[in-house]
């Protein structure tokens, strides 16, 4: 390498630095470095820089680190070029820790120095920290900036704050595609389904511009709504976008089809797939196991083993045993958790999994065996744990057991109506009214609210919801003749109410009353009078169908000839000519607690939104 003159060399240390940075050439780089060194070439703030930036992406923190303390002259960009490399790759102690020596340095951020170091303000210590850099941003008058808005939007919505992020996001004075994207994602995450489709309708009349990880968010709360029909629609928009098809995306089309109840489409997409990860592989397994398909879930989970190509992680295993525990496969389940045990796959035990074969024990009503688990298991039981095995005591009328449980629940998670509600399930179901009534009083004197029980149907692309005994609908007198007429036909068909799932010491007819006014049972009574014959009827409901009104679907399918699709809190009731899919299996446990977190481990997986933010950032460097 001929370099002579500062100039020249200047110029050729440019060219070299900048090709090895876009190319993230390291050991190249490393070369470069070594000759300005071994010419005793200082180089000029953007030179050192540039190796910065370089070290940075080619994860040498220390080497960039080590460039940066090198520097004599230090201005805003080299600043920002160590904050954003810490950013980025999850240092966000050091970031933090740097900007605030910048700021005793008197060196003045600009717009990307904000919008780098705030990705790192996470948790509660950084979340703090992020709104004392917010009064900065708005004393230096940056708030408005496109990057800076777009990172401040991102951390209030991923500290749970999206009506402060939703402010910061109508405040921009221009959306770009991030910004959009982190406002949708931030609904989307925390489960606010429709709000989050809502505001993606009205972005996409505003004419926004959108990229696969805009698509996964909005497919994200399309799985939460079980809206089919709109996922579809979002399938065919990327395809006709001509959209690469990047691993979160296709993870996220598995994920909402199986959510959707449509397992053909997820499994299709998940064998089309030219490559793929433990997440591919955890989507299709929990779908699978959301349906109640455990045969199939232990058949996946062996061709994942023997492709060799993906290990098993945590989340997968959490996938398998709640397959197991749904279809009814406990010696199975069994098998594969001592697998665990004895270190096979190499995956650590948690309290999750021993949470799955609680649920697997109390299911096939080994309530004692469950018992004994929670009791020589090493963790603290949950109140997840617990409420599982309550579940399963009502289920199989252990009151001994379910009323120590109960009494440990309530005492533990004082807060929680679905305790209260379950311990009373229990009483009521050997007419022990006096303790019913004591259990509810204990919920007004703690003053517990139950969450209303909600059902929505969606029907040409319209998604319509019902409340326990809901009186709100346009069309609520048809819906509520159609149910009084369908209690009438079914009856002669055969169809007894199942009274016990009516806590309350009341007479028959009143029972009977309290019944017709469960949400689903509204939601299937609308889809019949508001479509087609022959129209497939998809309801999702917000907490556990009841015993009742699952007989009632049953007779909806086998009268009208529909089939009915039901997804409740844990899982998929597929019926057809009057036969769910579940096999009547799901009456055996009241709380699932693998599974479910399986899925938002999922979720959280799917959409690394924040990454792709300081990504953004870092090409303004």
């Amino acid at each position: 390498m001929a370099i002579q003159g500062p100039e020249i060399k200047f110029d050729g240390y440019n060219i070299l630095l900048n090709e090895c940075v876009n190319k993230r050439a390291i050991m190249e780089g490393q070369r470069v470095h070594a000759h300005m060194i071994k010419t005793c070439y200082l180089p000029p703030v953007y030179l050192s820089t540039r190796l910065i930036v370089l070290y940075a992406k080619c994860d040498c923190l220390s080497y960039a680190r080590h460039v940066f303390d090198e520097m004599r002259e230090r201005n805003v960009v080299s600043w920002t070029a160590m904050i954003s490399g810490y950013s980025q790759r999850g240092f966000a102690h050091d970031a933090l820790h740097l900007f605030v020596q910048m700021l005793r340095s008197d060196t003045e951020p600009n717009e990307f120095t904000f919008a780098s170091v705030l990705t790192s303000c996470t948790g509660v210590s950084g979340f703090e920290l992020g709104r004392q850099i917010h009064s900065l941003i708005v004393k230096r008058n940056y708030e408005c900036h496109m990057f800076v808005g777009s990172s401040l939007l991102d951390m209030y919505a991923k500290a749970g704050r999206i009506y402060e992020a939703r402010g910061v996001f109508e405040c921009l004075p221009e959306r770009d595609v991030v910004s959009c994207t982190a406002i949708v994602s931030g609904y989307a995450q925390l489960g606010l389904d429709e709000e989050a489709l809502e505001l993606f309708r009205r972005l996409q009349r505003e004419g926004m511009s959108s990229n696969y990880v805009t698509y996964a968010s909005v497919l994200t709360a399309l799985s939460g709504l079980a809206a089919l029909d709109h996922g579809k629609q979002v399938h065919t928009h990327v395809l006709r976008c001509e959209l690469p098809f990047y691993l979160v995306l296709q993870n996220s089309l598995i994920d909402m089809y199986s959510k959707c109840g449509n397992l053909n489409y997820a499994r299709k997409i998940f064998n089309n797939m030219p490559e793929r990860t433990v997440i591919s592989w955890n989507a299709i397994l929990v779908g699978y196991s959301k349906h109640g398909k455990g045969k199939v879930v232990v058949e996946l989970f062996k061709l994942m083993r023997e492709e060799n190509k993906v290990k098993p992680d945590s989340v997968t295993f959490l996938a398998v045993l709640s397959g197991c525990s749904h279809g009814g496969l406990e010696d199975k389940g069994l098998e594969i958790f001592d697998e665990m045990m004895n270190g096979g796959d190499g995956v650590e035990v948690g309290i999750e999994h021993y949470g799955c074969v609680v649920d697997l024990l109390g299911r096939a009503g080994r309530v004692e065996e469950a018992f004994a688990l929670i009791k020589k298991m090493p963790f603290e039981p949950t109140a997840a744990i617990w409420g599982s095995l309550l579940g399963a005591c009502r289920v199989h009328s252990n009151t001994n057991i379910g009323e120590f449980v109960g009494r440990r629940l309530v005492e533990i998670e004082p807060e929680n109506a679905g305790n209260y509600v379950i311990l009373s399930n229990l009483y009521a179901s050997t007419g022990r009214w006096e303790d019913v009534r004591n259990v509810r009083e204990l919920m007004m004197e703690k003053a517990v609210i139950k969450e209303p029980g909600r059902s929505w149907i969606e029907l040409d692309q319209t998604l319509h919801t019902f409340y326990a005994s809901d009186r709100s609908h346009p069309r609520r007198e048809e819906v509520h003749s159609e149910v009084r007429e369908l209690l009438v036909k079914f009856k002669e068909a055969g169809y007894v109410p199942d009274q016990s799932c009516v806590l309350y010491d009341v007479d028959e007819e009143q029972k009977e009353k309290i019944l017709l006014g469960h949400s689903e049972k509204l939601a299937l009574a609308f889809g019949l009078i508001a479509s087609s014959e022959g129209v497939p009827l998809r309801v999702i409901k917000n907490l556990r169908i009841c015993v009742d009104c699952h007989n009632f679907a049953k007779f909806v399918s086998k009268i009208h000839g529909r089939q009915v699709s039901i997804r409740d809190k844990n899982r998929f009731h597929h019926i057809v000519g009057g036969i769910c899919s579940c096999g009547d299996y799901w009456r055996t446990g009241l709380r699932v607690t693998g599974c479910k977190m399986a899925c938002f481990a999922i979720t959280a997986i799917l959409l690394p939104v924040q990454r792709w933010l300081s990504a953004a950032v870092e090409l303004q460097i």
